[in-house]
Parts: structure tokens; C-alpha cells; sequence
């Protein structure tokens, strides 16, 4: 992900603590500890040929990698169907590599709809995108809606008019990106306030570049986190361990479903900051989640 990327000589000039909890957030997390909250963690692609000889084998043939990548996280943010609207038969495909495994696709919307005019008259590519990711069945997550980063408050009507049309019996969460959303006060209300008002959340992205879109504002007990690495650089570290914090605390207050996903402006990385995540998160939290496994290579004899 390039958006919000900056110089790595910049980094540690950054204040990356996450914002405080908003008042706001207290509306839908009571302070009663759901009894089994969900934890889905994974990233935003499986086709990482970087990956080849760390988590997939190394004569893995690219058609496979989605069968590799389920044995290492449980779930994916699946920017594929940002780019193409899939039918069902491929989409069927896909949610057959994750078998009996409590693993979720959380696919993008296409962009034909969100980011291509204006988001009226879109109802026959809203429903073909639809009717292609339904065919995930039980393997299917919550869908997000990106907007464009020059998508403004200025089209707010529309906005709302758009994903109150959404269909009620799909979990969908929003990502907006313009400035404005965030650094206006009064809008940033309205916004957090609809978003509880139909039942969808919001998406929070942790970027090194754009602190306003961590925003830390939960409009429904579910998170959708998209969180931006810098190729291990030390900050990448201190910065999953507050939002370790944040999750934790979130799960003592009555959070029921998480989903964090890895990104990384190179995404070779992205196994090592899981296990890190990961490993941090079953120690602090008393969980069990599931991590990439490293494959052991034997050096060779001469």
C-alpha cells in the first residue's frame, strides 16, 4: 500500500501514538467483556511471490498459492475484487481452498462503483459485484467501501444515500480518506453518528503519512484495521504493541469481532510483522490465534 508513505528518514520523527479513546466509542462497547471475541488477522494479497521459500514453498506455482496461504492466517482483505467484479463460479473456487477452516475473505468493493463517477446509478454493477462475493457463503467477512482520497464532505448526500441502499443482511464497513472528514469537527460527528445509525463500521487505517485516518472511532462492536508497516523498521514494532494494547482493552469492554490486516509498503515483510503481532497478542491476551510458520531450510552439502 503506497498511501500515506513517507521517507523512512522521517519516520522516527512521526508521533505515532494511537489517538485516545473517544467519548464517543462509549456508546457501543458498555464495558462488559464479550465471552468469545473473534480475532482475524491476515493481509491484503496471497498471490507474494516474495513469499516463495518463507511461508510458500519455493517451487509453489502461483495457482497454489492460495492453499499455502490459508495454513498461515484466517482471513484476507481481498483487494482482488477491487480491480474486477468476479462471478460466483470463480469466487466459489476460491472459498473451496479455505475447506472447514474459520477463515474470512473481507473483499473490497470495485471500484466501477466507488471510485468511477458518481455513486448514483450504480445499482446494477453494486449487484453484479454482489452476486459474484455471495457465492464465499460461510467463508464470506465484512465488505469495505473505499472512497477516494479526493472524495470530500462536499458529497456527503451522496455518500449516505449510497450505503444506505447497501443491503442490510451484509456486514459492510467504510473507509473515507479526504481531510476534511476527519479535521472538521462537526462532520466527522455526522459521520461517525450515520455510520452507528445503519449499522456499519468504520474502517481505521494506520499510516505513517496520514495520522487523521487512525482515528480510533468504533461505530458498531466490530473493527476493521488496516494498519501500514515500514519493512521492520523499529517503529513498526512499538506501533503494534499499542495497538495490542488498544485491542485488548477493546476486548475487556465488549468488542466481539476484530480484523487487522498487515500491510507493508513492501510486502515481503509482512509474515514477520504477523508473528510479532501475533506472538504478542496469545502472551498479553490469553489467546490462541494462528501465525505464519517460517519454512526450515536445510543448507545445502557440498
Amino acid at each position: 500500500m503506497e498511501f500515506g508513505r513517507v521517507s523512512e528518514n522521517e519516520l522516527n520523527s512521526i508521533d505515532f501514538t494511537l489517538p485516545a479513546e473517544p467519548l464517543f466509542n462509549q456508546q457501543i462497547l458498555k464495558g462488559i467483556k464479550a465471552k468469545q471475541p473473534k480475532i482475524y488477522i491476515g493481509c491484503a494479497k496471497w498471490g507474494r511471490t516474495e513469499w516463495l521459500g518463507k511461508i510458500y514453498p519455493l517451487k509453489t506455482k502461483e495457482k497454489d498459492f492460495l492453499d499455502h496461504y490459508v495454513q498461515h492466517y484466517n482471513s484476507i482483505e481481498l483487494n482482488a475484487t477491487h480491480y474486477k467484479v468476479y462471478g460466483a463460479a470463480g469466487i466459489a473456487k476460491w472459498a473451496a481452498k479455505a475447506g472447514d477452516r474459520d477463515f474470512l475473505f473481507c473483499p473490497k468493493m470495485y471500484q466501477g462503483v466507488t471510485h468511477r463517477g458518481n455513486l448514483k446509478g450504480k445499482d446494477f454493477i453494486t449487484t453484479e459485484f454482489l452476486r459474484g462475493i455471495v457465492a464465499f457463503e460461510k467463508h464470506l467477512g465484512p465488505v469495505f467501501v473505499q472512497v477516494s482520497d479526493s472524495f470530500s464532505p462536499k458529497r456527503k448526500n451522496e455518500l449516505f444515500d449510497f450505503l444506505q441502499s447497501l443491503p442490510t443482511d451484509m456486514q459492510f464497513f467504510l473507509e473515507v480518506r479526504h481531510p476534511e472528514w476527519f479535521s472538521n469537527e462537526t462532520i466527522k460527528k455526522e459521520l461517525f453518528s450515520f455510520l452507528k445509525e445503519i449499522n456499519m463500521g468504520a474502517v481505521i487505517t494506520d499510516t505513517s503519512g496520514r495520522r487523521d485516518c487512525c482515528h480510533m472511532h468504533i461505530t458498531i462492536p466490530k473493527v476493521f484495521i488496516r494498519y501500514v508497516g515500514n519493512s521492520l523498521h523499529p517503529t513498526d514494532y512499538s506501533r503494534v504493541d499499542a495497538w495490542i494494547n488498544r485491542m485488548k482493552y477493546w476486548m475487556d469492554n465488549g468488542m466481539k469481532e476484530i480484523y487487522f490486516f498487515m500491510h507493508m509498503h513492501d510486502e515481503a515483510f509482512s509474515p514477520e510483522l504477523t508473528v510479532y503481532l501475533v506472538d504478542r497478542m496469545n502472551a498479553l491476551c490469553g489467546l490462541n490465534l494462528q501465525k505464519p510458520t517460517f519454512i526450515s531450510v536445510t543448507p545445502s552439502l557440498f
